[in-house]
């Protein structure tokens, strides 16, 4: 602040008072997912829990954790985040080098086709037919091998390799005798830990929250990811055809029903919650220049 005019000190007040509000507005609702999730469920529904939980309460917890399939569900979504990001990261960054390169041909015409299905794709019904023809239905590969590349997130990876590598670098590697994939291991790899860890936050993050194409082509409930079980799990909590009979049974299910649905937000975001700080530091710049330069 020393040195700084009136005008200057006012304007930073007013940017800070203005981004403490934001960031009120940004974190309180998870603050209330988590102290409601751990409320009694009678004071969640008065409206008494606001800044501090009320009557600590960790059955809905417990309700959660007791069925079996969520272990299950969180296995096989570890599974599908794990292989599939895997997947994704190694054909994303093979595409985006290659595209890369200005010595390739047909460069145009691969962006172009590339581009196209961005903005046009055969449909939900043509989809399932095909998965169904290469035999991938209700097996653990159709949450992985239809969705193994993105085109947006290669034309993101390709700007950065364009626009922050110099190519005297490759040039260096070629001249040396380097293969494409000497350079691609040794030159471009190390120099893009940002853009790498970007992707690989995104890609995680969608296979963590994938649900639709799990309900759409999976029938096995072993099969399915954490998400749909979830979902299956605060279905049962609601109230029944049967339990409307029972108006005390009715009134307990909703109680039980209000404080799961924070507790399954908890238990379903938790991991990339933990995930996120550890990426934060390469994510701004990754992105920045991922996408703005060029």
């Amino acid at each position: 602040m020393v040195g700084k005019s009136k005008s200057d000190l006012v304007f930073d007040v007013f940017v800070y008072v203005i981004l403490t509000v934001v960031l009120l507005i940004v974190v309180y609702p998870l603050y209330f997912v988590v102290i409601a999730s751990i409320s009694d469920p009678l004071s969640v529904l008065a409206g008494d829990v606001i800044l501090t939980p009320k009557n600590l309460n960790l059955e809905s917890y417990k309700m959660v954790f007791r069925d079996s399939s969520v272990m299950t569900g969180y296995r096989n979504t570890i599974f599908y985040t794990v292989v599939g990001t895997t997947v994704n990261m190694v054909l994303s960054t093979a595409a985006a080098y290659a595209l890369s390169c200005r010595n390739l041909k047909g460069k145009g015409f691969i962006l172009g086709m590339m581009v196209f299905t961005m903005f046009f794709n055969g449909g939900l019904i043509p989809t399932f037919i095909t998965i169904n023809n290469l035999g991938l239905l209700d097996t653990i590969w159709v949450m992985i091998l239809p969705t193994a590349i993105s085109t947006y997130n290669v034309m993101i990876m390709r700007t950065f390799f364009l626009n922050s590598i110099p190519y005297e670098l490759q040039e260096a590697a070629i001249v040396d005798g380097a293969s494409h994939f000497n350079i691609l291991f040794n030159v471009i790899l190390p120099l893009s830990k940002p853009i790498l860890a970007v992707m690989v936050l995104y890609y995680a993050v969608w296979h963590w929250n994938s649900y639709f194409s799990a309900m759409i082509y999976l029938s096995d409930h072993n099969k399915y990811p954490l998400q749909l079980v979830l979902r299956r799990i605060l279905i049962q909590s609601q109230a029944s055809e049967e339990s409307l009979i029972d108006a005390q049974g009715t009134f307990n299910r909703m109680l039980q029903g209000e404080t799961m649905k924070y507790a399954l937000i908890i238990v379903a975001s938790a991991p990339v919650l933990c995930m996120y700080p550890f990426l934060q530091k390469y994510f701004v710049q990754g992105i920045m220049v991922g996408s703005v330069k060029g």
